[in-house]
């Protein structure tokens, strides 16, 4: 087994051992580092959280291209990381703690598919430890997060892919090359309709069940009581650990509204909205809303919280409405338009996982790199605020920050609990050319 120092195989031997498994010799896997591609070929894998996403998806999606070699998994929760070794069907080492793994020289890329107030932290010790990096969305929790993760990314020289795959899908990047190609005429607006958030959240505080390490899934999040709608898939309606829907669809097709409008490398400069909360004692965010987006000389972006899911353009000459499953244009004959060699052509992929794997050994970006990921947030957040604060926002957003609102502005970061901080990271002037590997004493403490 490659490993990192004593201290990482001793991580590895009391985890085996405390799963009743024998330890295991696991080849490393190099491709794309700096040139030098292992003698298996392969690219080594870990998985930060194995919960549902992972779990239901996220696993047999990397699983059917044959370079993965998975390495290993870590969770808080030992029924996922059982759930792990289940689906490897052999002896696999597992962590509670994702700092272990990337303790580990023979993991090239991570999948990080925690709850949400996790990423940001697990994005910037895996870009530190130098492991190029496939994150779920929404990238952050706040948008002061986001331009750390920006940083640590940029800073480490490490390939990195958001989990928006509706960028890989032909109907999304056919609909905004109509619309960017002036087929629709003039864009006069933009609708992205993405559904309400439920209410509920309402049953009893209780013990975490065996296994789960309460304190650490909470992480950065104040300290509450375990209670079953708090945790794992419901973690996303609760304002402390997701912002509901704005970030959880909002983040697919408000994307996908910047890649049609040519705004993915920047965003609004104003955004109000109105909203309908829960009622108290539950789940706390917006479980209906209306939020308007203005640009600098381009046409609005309205998220609706009702309506056909998808993402309608509205031309002077036509429309497009584009969804998971079809795409429908006004005139109809758009849809099978076939576009002239001097039109305008969006990087295509048509696989997400895939396209992430290639860019591991090109060192190219892939077609949702971090800034792509992390503008995309920031305009569900933004949207989050206004309807939090229940007022009009200006945004600056080459200076990325709030005009004019000091309350609003704070509004940017949250107070994190201590021994859970997100890592501050400044950029640097020059970038480096291969990923930078950090001691463990650079990762947070263990609080």
């Amino acid at each position: 087994m490659s490993g990192n120092g004593k201290k990482s195989r001793r991580s590895f031997l009391k985890t085996a051992i405390q799963a009743g498994m024998a330890p295991m010799v696991v080849s490393a896997a190099t491709l794309g580092r700096g040139g030098a591609v292992a003698a298996n070929n392969r690219i080594g894998i870990g998985f930060i959280a194995f919960g549902d996403r992972v779990n239901g998806g996220l696993f047999g999606d990397f699983k059917q291209h044959d370079v993965c070699e998975f390495i290993a998994a870590a969770d808080v929760d030992a029924a996922h990381r059982y759930n792990f070794v289940k689906k490897m069907e052999k002896p696999v080492p597992t962590y509670n703690d994702y700092r272990d793994l990337l303790d580990r020289r023979d993991i090239d890329a991570v999948v990080i598919a925690t709850p949400d107030h996790w990423h940001a932290t697990a994005l910037i010790h895996s870009a530190q430890a130098g492991k190029d990096i496939y994150c779920e969305k929404p990238l952050t929790l706040t948008i002061e997060e986001g331009k750390s993760c920006v940083n640590a990314v940029r800073n480490a020289g490490v390939v990195f892919q958001t989990g928006s795959q509706q960028r890989s899908d032909e109907r999304f990047r056919k609909a905004c090359e109509l619309v960017r190609n002036g087929y629709i005429g003039k864009l006069v607006q933009v609708d992205t309709y993405i559904g309400g958030a439920p209410t509920g959240g309402t049953d009893p505080d209780t013990d975490p069940p065996p296994g789960l390490d309460w304190d650490r899934w909470l992480g950065q999040a104040p300290v509450v009581p375990f209670r079953k709608t708090r945790c794992h898939y419901e973690f996303r309606w609760w304002y402390a650990y997701s912002g509901g829907k704005m970030t959880d669809w909002g983040a697919h097709h408000n994307d996908i509204a910047l890649w049609g409008n040519g705004f993915e490398r920047s965003g609004p400069i104003s955004v109000e909205g109105t909203a309908e909360f829960p009622p108290p004692g539950g789940y706390d965010t917006a479980i209906k809303f209306d939020i308007r987006y203005e640009f600098k000389d381009s046409a609005p972006v309205i998220c609706h919280s009702e309506g056909r899911n998808g993402i309608l353009f509205t031309g002077t000459d036509g429309e497009v409405f584009v969804s998971r499953s079809e795409i429908e244009t006004k005139p109809a004959e758009l849809a099978h338009l076939e576009f002239k060699p001097t039109d305008t052509r969006l990087y295509k992929s048509d696989n997400h996982q895939l396209n992430f794997l290639e860019c591991i050994k090109s060192r190219k970006d892939p077609i949702c790199d971090i800034e792509i990921g992390h503008r995309s947030v920031t305009m569900c957040h933004l949207g989050n605020m206004a309807i939090r604060l229940g007022r009009k926002l200006q945004w600056d957003p080459d200076k990325e920050t709030i005009v004019g609102d000091e309350e609003a502005l704070a509004w940017m970061t949250r107070p994190q609990r201590k021994g859970y901080e997100v890592p501050v990271v400044k950029a640097r002037k020059a970038p480096s050319k291969k990923p930078a590997v950090h001691s463990r004493r650079s990762f947070m403490s263990r609080g």
